[in-house]
């Protein structure tokens, strides 16, 4: 199937280094892939998370605090820092973009899903790329852990708001893999999950980085969220954006959950 239409996701972890800076280098590269798809074409939105990792780097934290009202602060603090990033960088391949900030509510009636909706489908006509990030500055949800899991989920509802071809979530690891392949070197990745099972969701583990909120098990529930809309999902490691390309060129790269 022709990927027409493409959500990506990029977590805290893929953004910033372990001090917390940007990695530039990184997201530099992951603006020149999105901008080259949209050339060919495509539909491209962009799920961003680490307003938080790049607050906590642009005010010097090597910590993620553990109080709601810091997190809100940095969030605004980061927000701010990272839209101008993503601003100047696909600017510079000739791409306009639009922050998109959501909360669970706006997705919950279907007159504000409407509205969500016609955005999206505004910004896309007139060639704009969307960047979308949970409204963290408001929303306290996501914060105190319970609400889109790091962006995974929120990546998982506006793929399937917007009627997504594939949703392709770029993280620290390169897949699903049988064990933890930190822990164990016989872990082997699974190439294709042709339907989330209870022993597939176990295999997800916990969390991943200190600096995001998300692990696997976010990820197998935005795939089981995407799948069931009959969307397709990847999991693939986050390290060198253009995996991406593997992805809609159709070679085999980390884990494909197949839309049932």
């Amino acid at each position: 199937m022709e990927l027409k239409r493409i959500v990506v996701k990029v977590g805290t972890s893929t953004l910033t280094y372990e001090n917390g800076k940007a990695n530039l280098r990184r997201i530099e590269e992951l603006c020149k892939v999105l901008s080259d798809l949209q050339n060919q074409g495509r539909d491209v939105i962009l799920v961003s998370s680490g307003a938080i990792g790049v607050g906590m780097g642009k005010v010097g934290l090597s910590e993620k605090p553990s109080g709601t009202k810091e997190k809100q602060a940095l969030a605004a603090i980061g927000q701010c820092e990272l839209m101008f990033m993503y601003d100047k960088l696909f600017g510079e391949y000739n791409h306009m973009v639009a922050q998109v900030l959501l909360t669970r509510d706006a997705v919950d009636s279907e007159h504000k899903k409407e509205n969500v909706i016609n955005t999206f489908d505004t910004l896309l006509s007139m060639g704009i790329i969307p960047i979308v990030n949970e409204n963290d500055t408001v929303a306290i949800d996501e914060l105190q852990g319970h609400n889109f899991g790091d962006n995974d989920m929120l990546s998982a509802i506006v793929a399937k708001l917007v009627g997504a071809d594939a949703l392709i979530i770029l993280t620290d690891i390169d897949g699903l893999y049988t064990k933890d392949p930190r822990k164990n070197s016989d872990a082997e990745r699974i190439e294709v999950v042709e339907a989330i099972t209870k022993e597939i969701e176990e295999m997800a583990g916990g969390s991943g980085s200190n600096r995001g909120t998300g692990g696997m098990t976010t990820k197998i529930m935005a795939a089981k969220y995407v799948t069931e809309a009959g969307i397709d999902c990847y999991v693939i490691g986050g390290d060198d954006p253009k995996r991406v390309y593997d992805v809609t060129d159709g070679n085999s790269v980390g884990t494909l959950f197949m839309a049932q």
